[in-house]
């Protein structure tokens, strides 16, 4: 128990041209070394891709790739007495699942071929709306391993 209180919960601020927390997350998530700008350069260029890939609005994109990817069950590795491990499917909650569909996106698209990671971050997010592309397979093994392993669900 803390001594000096309860930390105040801090709220993510949006991003300076389209006003929206989720690219503000999006870009924390692709900034390495605190080059942020370089980051918002990525995003921003990836948004202009979108934008000309399917003459609709790209944040409709990004959040429709966000939400389809976003995952609702998982699996955490449980030890028991003996010593084995075992994969225990565990519900996730909004704000961790929005964490990893974010951190999926990214990985799926730094593992895709392509020019530069704009061009490829767009393609990952276009495929993801669709309902295709690499964070969409990883949504569904992690899908699949929660489903195979539910007889474990007890040991939560």
């Amino acid at each position: 128990m803390s001594r000096r209180g309860t930390a105040e919960k801090r709220t993510a601020k949006s991003d300076p041209i389209f006003r929206n927390r989720l690219v503000n997350m999006v870009v924390n998530r692709i900034m390495k070394d605190g080059k942020k700008s370089l980051a918002y350069q990525i995003l921003y260029r990836a948004v202009k891709k979108i934008q000309q890939k399917t003459e609709t609005n790209p944040l409709l994109v990004l959040r429709q790739a966000r939400r389809r990817v976003t995952p609702n069950i998982g699996v955490k590795t449980r030890r028991n007495k003996k010593g084995s491990t075992r994969k225990v499917p565990i519900e996730i909650g909004s704000k961790q699942g929005r964490a990893l569909a974010i951190r999926w996106l990214l990985e799926a698209s730094q593992k895709r071929p392509g020019r530069n990671m704009a061009f490829k971050l767009s393609s990952e997010l276009v495929d993801a709306a669709k309902g295709s592309g690499g964070a969409i397979r990883k949504k569904e093994a992690t899908h699949r391993m929660a489903e195979a392993n539910r007889a474990l669900a007890h040991f939560r």
